[in-house]
């Protein structure tokens, strides 16, 4: 039973259809972008935050997470507040 509850959540996060603009993943883009004034040295923030992997955890939380609580609720938590 407790199987079927569990898969059951999964699928409705998962399988919500809740492509939303990524907005987590493209804040940490853009910092590593402007992160310094040397292109170099911006490769290398960005080989690093693949190898540990801080971009594809921001990309599955910004999936699973941020984007469903977009489609659920109409707000984004990581919109910019005015």
């Amino acid at each position: 039973m407790k199987k079927a509850i569990v898969a059951g959540v999964l699928a409705m996060g998962l399988f919500s259809s809740c492509l939303g603009p990524n907005r987590l993943w493209n804040k940490l883009h853009d910092w590593n972008l402007s992160a310094t004034e040397n292109r170099w040295a911006n490769e290398a923030i960005f080989l690093v935050l693949n190898i540990v992997p801080v971009y594809g955890v921001s990309y599955a939380v910004d999936i699973i997470v941020l984007n469903s609580i977009e489609w659920w609720t109409g707000n984004n938590p990581m919109a910019d507040q005015k």
